[in-house]
């Protein structure tokens, strides 16, 4: 790590609060889900809809970010995002009606992808190889904290406030993480050489890395896996509070025990780092995942009560801990001086797939437990059979195959 005065945890926790900005964004509203259906006259699936909006143009405005990142530098990039995000945030508090809120989700989601493709450019600019894996674990066990307080933060926003108070807590989240950015990482952080190629011809860099068959497996694996975790979080509030009829309090902390799993496997995939190539850790937690969502699968299916369905989603869920940091190294180990436009396209493939899948699965769930869960095992499936065939080369180049 070439970075002048900023030590690795220094750095992770840094990075770490920037890629909070999604999880805060996704989870926080989540317990206000039946408020903000009652007060914009809609359904449940309805305000769903706002999640699978953001989600997806978190994923496509990606692919504009990366090349403009790698063009203009990280930090340009960034901190426009972060403030399209916090004036996004503000309207979004404004919104009577549901199209309203929708309409400022995607801007919201512009705002956001452009933070989310920086993180990822600057920890490849800075490390690669299992150094870039153990970077990535790093940031993800920090980011971690966001999902896990994220319920709660709305829970406790909606005791004193109403849901409008979650939107204007992102936006002035985004604008303290710019000034914190500013003046803590930006100036103590290496310059990077920009591209000095046309904008236009930018935007072609992005065959080199359709064509990496390597690169494009991991980003199947990656989008597939997201999905399965963004299904679940679409009905996180059905599953638990309509469903099986639990309250605020209990939803957040069955909420938060996703999380405290997946930091959990984020740290034990660190100590396996030292002695295992991380694409070998991937390719079992993935069949490890795999496990669990068939666990889950046969539980909703025999309608077992809630704990056991309960402590299966927490498994299918929290390897995601390990298969994260582990499969984002290994996508953008191809691409040293293209680490904006990479982190892109995994981004764009991960939110855009998931966020499509997630709306899908509304109308496709019927109000029921078993589809919204055979939804999350089709997509881990799939993960599996990429996991399966390989990726090889990657070994093979570390020489550990």
């Amino acid at each position: 790590m070439s970075t002048k005065s900023l030590s690795h945890p220094q750095l992770a926790i840094l990075l770490g609060m920037t890629v909070a900005l999604g999880p805060l964004a996704l989870d926080a509203y989540l317990p206000a889900f039946p408020k903000i259906a009652d007060d914009l006259g809609v359904g449940h699936g309805g305000v769903g809809l706002t999640l699978s909006a953001y989600v997806m143009a978190l994923g496509l405005a990606q692919l504009l970010g990366g090349p403009l990142s790698d063009r203009y530098g990280r930090q340009q990039v960034l901190f426009t995002g972060l403030a399209v995000f916090s004036f996004a945030a503000f309207m979004i508090a404004q919104a009577q009606t549901l199209p309203e809120m929708l309409g400022w989700r995607i801007v919201q989601g512009v705002g956001g992808a452009f933070c989310a493709v920086s993180v990822p450019a600057i920890v490849r600019d800075q490390s690669s190889g299992q150094d870039a894996a153990r970077m990535f674990g790093l940031i993800g066990l920090v980011m971690f904290v966001a999902p896990a307080a994220a319920p709660s933060i709305g829970s406790m926003l909606l005791y004193f406030s109403e849901w409008h108070a979650i939107f204007l807590m992102l936006a002035g989240y985004g604008a303290l993480l710019a000034i914190i950015l500013h003046f803590v990482l930006f100036r103590r952080l290496p310059s990077r050489q920009k591209d000095k190629t046309p904008v236009s011809t930018l935007v072609t860099n992005y065959a080199l890395v359709l064509r990496h068959r390597v690169t494009m497996r991991f980003v199947g694996i990656q989008a597939l896996c997201f999905s399965a975790m963004l299904v679940f979080i679409t009905h996180a509030s059905f599953i638990y509070q309509e469903w099986f009829g639990l309250s605020n309090v209990t939803f957040s902390a069955l909420f938060a025990a996703n999380v405290v799993t997946m930091a959990s496997l984020n740290l034990f995939n660190r100590r396996l780092l030292n002695r295992y190539p991380s694409v070998r850790i991937l390719r079992v937690c993935v069949f490890l995942q795999a496990t669990a969502v068939t666990a889950l699968v046969v539980s909703a299916w025999a309608e077992a009560p809630y704990w056991v369905v309960a402590a299966c989603i927490i498994l299918s869920v929290g390897f995601m801990g390990a298969i994260i940091p582990n499969n984002m190294a290994n996508a953008l180990e191809f691409f040293p001086h293209l680490g904006g436009t990479a982190a892109a396209m995994l981004g764009a493939a991960q939110f855009t797939i998931a966020g499509a899948v997630s709306a899908l699965s509304a109308p496709l769930a019927g109000g029921t437990l078993l589809p919204i869960v055979l939804a999350m095992a089709v997509c881990i499936y799939g993960a599996a059979i990429l996991a399966a065939g390989g990726p090889t080369a990657v070994e093979r180049e570390s020489g550990f195959a």
